[in-house]
């Protein structure tokens, strides 16, 4: 999820009445619900699962276990130093360093929880495992959310300001509606796997369809739509064949309408198993992709391997999303080496 959204989380769960903890429950809850993204700045680490983003810093050992101390041993120390230099808070709250921890681990918490909601996919087992997780509940950038906590929050801070009713119950109930819209979202998600899984595509000629009948995808990702929340975008792949549907729910919950034609993702040809090797920034793309697939540009005596990934190949996005290495080929008159 994008840290806006991150951030209003924290923000909301704070405003629960948690922020009135400790001195600095605010800012423990806030950060901590974006620090799991600092691995942004470690793209260079030579530790992969901390190089990867979505790695380490986003699962249970290293998100939700380890990082939660380290910020509230600093923003202790922030409070100490403010103190020392003689401070007033305004909130006249104490500093309670066991709930700022716990506000932390709280807080650090939402972050993994977010992330696994959309088809980016979240390393949860990381070191352990590079094993991929992903629940597909929510798109990346979601304005329902936006909606949701920021209304919570708005009549949270508004009640608290005028002293008139409880100022923590918009917040509740903003968290509690954002927790009902994932888990909503989630069911939608798994009867779309389930109608890739089925088979049966609409717009498949009849000889493909008895085929397709005969198969089970090995990966399916169904991402949300960011207003019509209902309807997916179903990208999965079946004996090296990537396809992209739709499902909408409200017209069919048992199919998917074919929207591309399906293509072999060619990862088992020699020349690109070769280029997946090739070199260091192919090699970590192929690690973080899902539905990696291949196109190769042939030359006389080079050939040009580009690396994309199904979920993230439009027009608009691939550009950001593709690896590529260029590969010498054997033909005669080519120079050897």
């Amino acid at each position: 999820m994008d840290n806006i959204t991150h951030s209003l989380v924290g923000w909301a769960l704070a405003e629960t009445g948690l922020k009135r903890r400790s001195r600095k429950g605010l800012a423990a809850c806030v950060l901590a619900a974006n620090m799991p993204d600092i691995d942004v700045f470690f793209g260079w680490a030579p530790w992969a699962p901390l190089a990867m983003h979505r790695g380490f810093t986003h699962g249970l050992v290293g998100g939700v276990l380890v990082m939660p101390p380290l910020l509230a041993g600093l923003l202790w120390v922030l409070d100490r130093w403010q103190v020392g230099r003689g401070a007033q808070f305004k909130s006249g709250l104490e500093m309670r360093p066991v709930w700022l921890l716990v506000l932390c681990y709280l807080g650090a918490l939402t972050h993994p929880l977010l992330d696994l909601q959309n088809t980016y996919a979240v390393q949860l087992m990381s070191p352990a495992s590079e094993r991929w997780f992903h629940s597909d509940g929510l798109f990346i950038i979601s304005p329902w959310l936006y909606a949701m906590l920021g209304a919570g929050l708005w009549l949270s801070r508004r009640r608290a300001k005028r002293g008139t009713g409880s100022a923590i119950r918009p917040a509740i109930a903003a968290l509690v509606g954002v927790i009902a819209f994932i888990g909503v979202n989630i069911a939608i998600s798994s009867l779309a796997w389930q109608a890739a899984r089925a088979g049966g595509y609409p717009g498949l000629a009849a000889g493909t369809q008895a085929a397709a009948a005969t198969q089970r995808p090995d990966r399916v990702f169904a991402s949300p739509r960011p207003l019509a929340f209902w309807q997916r975008e179903v990208y999965w792949r079946e004996n090296g064949v990537l396809r992209y549907g739709s499902f909408d729910p409200l017209r069919d919950a048992s199919r998917i309408t074919l929207t591309e034609t399906p293509f072999p993702d060619r990862m088992d040809e020699s020349l690109v198993r070769a280029a997946a090797h090739a070199t260091p920034e192919v090699e970590d793309f192929l690690a973080w992709s899902q539905l990696p697939f291949a196109r190769v540009e042939r030359g006389r005596c080079e050939a040009t391997v580009k690396f994309a990934d199904a979920r993230f190949s439009g027009a608009r996005v691939i550009s950001s999303f593709q690896a590529w290495a260029k590969m010498p080929l054997a033909n005669p008159g080519c120079p050897r080496g």
